[in-house]
């Protein structure tokens, strides 16, 4: 049948990514390829190029008919699939497909070329029941370039001889070819004309158009099984302009695909072998969940941005997501690439973090902050202040130092880094405009935490660099914070309290505390990813295991009893008994997860819990000196992987409901893999080996549970408008410019001026000596801004109370 021209049903439907349900993903460690791959259901998915931010397919599979008998099948649909990496470490995949009616099993390697931008397929087609020539074979290719769906051309043509099918959009170009003749190609818009369409109704391609213009477009081609016996190999290139892709894909087929397999694995063989043996040895060869991990932190990483790594090469919820969602998760957030750069400390991959390090360098903005998340090239994304990303990078390199893994030299070079984030903390903190989760802002536990880890690690680095004052300014505030910590976020007496038995518990987040409210505790917060009606609950009724970082970052003790009263809170409240064994959720009335039904998140459902939460709580457990527990969460962590041994960021626990491919202790439809989640599992590994918290900053736990140090002050600020000092305490305030402090301890009878002073760090600190004032007395007091000689206009108060 003839090429027709254009292809009708322009633009096609709305576009959709895929399933986030990936059972592999891979690239070549060349910088010559510069491609990444996704696997999911059998068949290829999202493919990035040139940068690991940059999506440029949906999927790429394909479909079996018999036309004698009316047999259609999807391979990604109507097939059962199996997946295993070609060996321990290495990321390329061999895929089985075997037809759910028995009528034929599909096998293919999924490898890129290390020695250009090219994806191969090599694909073994053979029939279960009847003959070869019974059977069409037919390869569906779904362009989705540079994050987008729509606007995209797809069109047929010969390149230098070849038969290829190509598409392009927004300056990139892609181009599949064969080595194995096309019987028939066609480009069309999805929905619509594309080559779905044409053979579920037909069998057969019907339908050959050459050009589908500026729409979500699809191509397709038949293979010729004749010719090639049911064997070839498919070769998808990229490029800037078509040709380039058309030369990539004629070279790498020329090369072989045998030729790539060996120099890929060689890449991936070398690296494995610099990393430490956390291997477990009871895993049989080919299921090694540490080399898994291991190869996932690596993936995630850009060849063209040393050390940024993306959060997951995954789209959550995909299927029901389209070109309004230009990120999903790959996107670099700081606070996951620290967690994984600390993963990759875990595994002895100590260049690989100094990658990371520099990257932190690269991307901070010029007040000392992250931005909540970003592209590659460090563009914010989402705009929201989240202060553990700006205390986690501190730790890093505080734990990259104490590991023995920088320099003199390099300590002094990411000093200026860390210098810049503490001052930052120290202007905008404790208080956080969002918590990990993304969500609210005020007074969190694992916020707190960091950020007071992160000063006291800053301190130890600054004294080592004979910068005294520094340490010490630092410290006072870390101290100051460190002593608050229970009024801002631990609740007592409320009625969750009696109904569980305990006198009291961490809470997920309080409001940030004003001088016009009481207790940040008994403030409200708002609930995101919840209906209106639902969106707005006190803070004492809220937990989460954000209050074990207080254990993991050393400012509390295992077994301190408030401590152990919130772990009753969480394990009754948040965990789930899965059938891999425990996991938890982020915190009660969580939105963020599928509906009761299992429709995809959509703005509001309910959240599931998460296998990191089960990583984290290993860790708690091994603090506690309940190793056999935390040896039977790791049991429990690897049981909630893939099939691949991918860890999802959720896990259904819910009963099954098959229709959607959710089953209670499986992946969601949430991102995966998630590459904290395999970062946590590798340092996991890492503290079961040696019987210690792998990360846990030492600062912390020597000053407050040791030393047992209490601050001499009081730390007020804009953000922090603490109503009570406790008595015997100077009253530190910290503003965010030059001032001069009116104030008075006896309501204005008498009356003193104290100038602020530059800390080092940008803030502007005033001590007001309010350490003899008795209980019942109050600070009263006003600033006039120095720049412009202009009075606040506004009388703080703040009472004197006992300790």
């Amino acid at each position: 049948m003839p090429q027709s021209g254009s292809a009708p049903g322009a633009p096609g439907i709305p576009a959709r990514w895929t399933s986030s349900a990936k059972s592999g993903v891979g690239t070549a460690l060349s910088p010559q390829s510069r491609v990444w791959f996704t696997l999911s259901h059998g068949i290829v998915n999202e493919v990035y190029y040139p940068r690991l931010d940059y999506a440029c397919t949906r999927d790429c599979g394909l479909i079996v008919t018999a036309p004698g008998d009316r047999f259609f099948s999807e391979e990604k649909r109507d097939a059962r699939t199996t997946v295993r990496a070609v060996e321990d470490g290495v990321p390329a995949f061999l895929l089985g497909n075997d037809c759910l009616r028995g009528r034929y099993r599909i096998e293919k390697l999924v490898v890129s070329d290390p020695r250009r931008d090219t994806l191969f397929q090599r694909v073994a087609f053979r029939p279960l029941q009847g003959r070869l020539g019974d059977y069409r074979l037919f390869v569906l290719l779904a362009p989705h370039l540079v994050n987008a769906g729509g606007g995209n051309t797809a069109w047929i043509e010969d390149w230098k001889g070849c038969p290829m099918l190509f598409a392009r959009g927004r300056s990139v170009a892609l181009a599949l070819g064969c080595s194995a003749p096309f019987r028939a190609r066609s480009a069309g818009f999805v929905g619509t004309s594309d080559g779905w369409q044409d053979l579920s109704r037909h069998c057969e391609m019907r339908w050959r158009y050459e050009r589908a213009e500026n729409g979500n477009v699809a191509l397709a081609a038949e293979i010729d099984l004749a010719a090639c016996q049911g064997a070839f190999v498919l070769a998808l290139s990229f490029g800037r302009r078509f040709e380039e892709a058309a030369h990539r894909v004629i070279a790498s087929l020329h090369d072989g695909v045998e030729a790539a397999l060996v120099g890929y694995v060689a890449g991936w063989r070398a690296w494995q072998a610099g990393l430490l043996p956390l291997d477990d040895p009871r895993e049989p060869a080919g299921h090694s969940t540490y080399r898994v991990s291991t190869a996932v932190l690596r993936t995630h990483e850009a060849s063209s941005f040393p050390g940024g790594i993306i959060a997951s090469l995954s789209i959550p919820w995909g299927f029901a997501k389209g070109d309004d969602d230009l990120g999903g998760y790959h996107l670099v957030w700081p606070r996951d690439l620290v967690e994984a750069a600390g993963g990759l400390l875990a595994i002895g991959a100590i260049a690989d973090a100094r990658r990371v390090l520099g990257y932190l360098e690269t991307t901070q903005e010029a007040d000392g902050h992250w931005p909540q998340n970003c592209w590659l090239d460090g563009s914010p994304y989402w705009t929201g202040e989240q202060i553990d990303e700006c205390a986690l990078p501190i730790l890093l390199v505080d734990l990259a130092w104490r590991e023995g893994d920088l320099s003199e030299t390099e300590l002094a070079r990411f000093w200026r880094m860390v210098r810049r984030a503490a001052g930052y903390i120290v202007r905008n903190g404790p208080v956080t405009g969002q918590d990990r989760w993304e969500e609210d802002g005020g007074y969190s536990p694992f916020t707190l935490a960091t950020e007071i880890a992160a000063l006291l690690a800053a301190a130890d680095l600054a004294a080592h660099l004979g910068d005294a004052a520094a340490a010490a300014y630092l410290r006072e505030t870390a101290d100051a914070w460190n002593d608050e910590i229970e009024h801002w976020t631990y609740a007592e007496g409320t009625p969750l309290a009696r109904r569980l038995g305990i006198p009291g518990y961490y809470v997920r987040i309080s409001p940030p505390e004003t001088a016009e409210a009481a207790s940040p505790i008994d403030g409200f917060v708002p609930v995101k990813n919840r209906p209106p009606q639902d969106s707005r609950q006190p803070a004492s009724a809220i937990v989460s295991p954000d209050a074990l970082a207080l254990v993991r970052f050393g400012l509390r003790a295992a077994d301190d009893p408030r401590i152990r009263h919130t772990v009753v809170a969480i394990d009754a409240l948040l965990r789930v008994e899965l059938p891999a064994g425990p996991c938890w959720r982020r915190y009660n009335g969580d939105g963020y997860g599928e509906h009761e039904d299992g429709a995809a998140f959509d703005g509001t459902g309910i959240g599931r819990a998460w296998p990191l939460l089960t990583g984290e709580r290993a860790h708690y457990e091994l603090a506690a000196g309940n190793r056999a527990e935390a040896e039977r969460l790791l049991a429990a962590l690897n049981g909630f992987a893939s099939d691949g041994h991918l860890l999802p960021e959720q896990v259904w626990d819910a009963d099954d409901i098959p229709a959607r491919e959710l089953f209670r202790g499986r992946p969601s439809g949430s991102a995966m893999p998630l590459v904290w989640a395999h970062a946590e599992h590798v340092k996991l590994l890492r503290s079961l080996r040696e019987g210690r918290i792998f990360d846990m900053p030492p600062q912390p736990r020597q000053r407050y549970q040791i030393e047992r140090v209490q601050s001499r002050l009081g730390h007020w600020c804009l953000n922090n408008k603490g109503r009570g000092l406790k008595r015997g305490k100077a009253l530190r305030l910290s503003l965010p410019a030059p001032a001069l402090v009116h104030w008075s301890g006896d309501d204005w009878r008498s009356a003193w001026d104290t100038a602020t002073h530059d800390s080092g760090f940008g803030a502007h600190i005033a001590d007001l000596d309010t350490a003899s004032l008795p209980v019942g007395a109050a600070v009263v007091f006003t600033f006039r801004w120095e720049s412009d000689k202009r009075w606040e206009g506004t009388d703080y108060r703040v009472e004197i109370v006992e300790p």
